[in-house]
């Protein structure tokens, strides 16, 4: 029994590896835009309920800016009426969203660039925002209280959002918000990714990040963390990955287990991932079932040393890569700087000021990495062949997060802007 397992999880393994013969993500870097539409970049403004959409490339200009909840008055109401809700509400407001309410955590366009779809933390929904009109096309609550966040498919028709204090991800048709299915996780789903194939989703769960619980010697206390493999089609778990078990096998007992932003490599054979209170990144082989590398960025001489002062558990937060798969992009939130990092010899190069980087991404021709400064109001660019900033440029309250889409020639915000 126990080496019929051992094969089975072994072709698990082995069919999470085979999606490089895959197409690329509808948000994938340099897929261009399709006639008639034009590649930008959404970016997602948390604290005041926008998203500005600038070029995806090049100067990075300004387009336009949408309203994400146009819907606020109603929202409110529905809140105000519901004392269970009300407190959910005021906890985020004054837990993860630091004294503010989360408006626009995550978001990706429809295939046709006439909406945007954006999970909504704080009103514990996602919703599609039209384009043209600005208004709300569909909206769908999530189990619990609290929506985070989302991946799109490879062809861009679903995406999955995780509902995190119900320990669910929702799995939604992008077009009308209709649920097409939802699995289950650890506790509070975060990152979710679809492989390159569709055949897949993995889900992070990062466990309670509000508690002042953040010595080592009390991580036992923040909850079930691990990921979760799910069939893209049928929404059955294939696997669960304990990272627990795997940093305990590296040496690193004392790391937190809480699996935070995470990038593949493009044959998907290494999954790179950040974890709570680290300063850097891990190395994963897919295959093997083990972290093989491990990667120490340099600390901020200024950056507290005090655990319970880091945003929500994370040191560094944001990892993206370079379309060939050469270099690494991290952001390193508390320590304000991000870094381009060669994946061969992981070594960084300069370390660009930046105001508490929150994101990181790739811009639409794979040149530049692209950072949310949550502490600035801005987004930067830097090269990922010299590792240098490119250009700034500014956005609204509490840039998160930044993703590649579409918005129809000649579009410049609702009603024509």
């Amino acid at each position: 029994m126990a080496a019929s397992r051992t094969r089975h999880l072994y072709s698990v393994a082995a069919a999470l590896v085979l999606t490089v013969a895959g197409p690329a993500t509808a948000a994938s870097a340099g897929s261009g835009a399709p006639a008639g539409l034009r590649e930008v970049l959404f970016v997602g403004n948390n604290w005041d309920g926008t998203a500005d959409v600038i070029g995806s490339s090049g100067d990075f200009a300004k387009i336009g800016r949408i309203d994400v909840v146009p819907d606020k008055d109603a929202r409110m109401a529905e809140i105000n009426a519901d004392p269970i809700k009300w407190i959910y509400f005021q906890a985020i407001r004054n837990s993860v969203g630091e004294g503010h309410d989360q408006f626009a955590d995550d978001m990706y366009s429809t295939p046709d660039g006439g909406s945007v779809v954006v999970s909504r933390p704080s009103f514990a929904d996602v919703v599609s925002i039209d384009l043209a009109s600005g208004k709300v096309n569909w909206r769908f609550p999530v189990s619990g209280y609290r929506a985070d966040h989302m991946a799109v498919s490879p062809d861009g028709t679903r995406v999955a959002v995780s509902a995190s204090t119900a320990n669910t991800v929702h799995v939604l048709d992008i077009g009308t918000g209709k649920q097409l299915g939802s699995f289950k996780t650890g506790d509070k789903p975060h990152e979710n990714i679809f492989t390159r194939d569709g055949k897949y989703i993995w889900n992070m769960s990062i466990g309670d990040v509000n508690t002042a619980l953040d010595d080592p010697g009390w991580d036992w206390t923040k909850g079930d963390r691990h990921i979760t493999v799910v069939d893209a089609t049928t929404y059955k778990q294939v696997k669960v990955i304990d990272m627990r078990q795997r940093l305990d096998a590296f040496g690193l007992k004392d790391f937190s287990d809480a699996v935070r932003p995470a990038v593949f490599s493009p044959d998907e054979s290494k999954l790179y991932f950040q974890v709570s209170f680290f300063n850097g990144f891990l190395e994963y082989d897919v295959a093997a079932d083990r972290i093989t590398r491990l990667k120490t960025l340099p600390k901020n001489p200024a950056t507290s040393e005090d655990r319970t002062t880091w945003v929500n558990d994370s040191r560094h937060h944001g990892i993206s890569m370079s379309p060939d798969g050469a270099k690494l992009c991290v952001a390193g939130t508390m320590d304000d700087y991000a870094a381009v990092v060669d994946r061969a010899s992981l070594q960084e190069g300069p370390l660009v000021t930046a105001s508490k980087p929150y994101w990181a991404t790739v811009s639409g021709d794979g040149k530049d990495c692209i950072v949310s400064e949550s502490g600035a109001d801005q987004v930067t660019a830097i090269d990922f062949a010299t590792g240098r900033k490119v250009a700034s440029v500014p956005v609204g309250d509490h840039p998160q997060r930044v993703r590649l889409g579409h918005v129809r020639d000649g579009w410049t915000g609702p009603n024509g802007g």
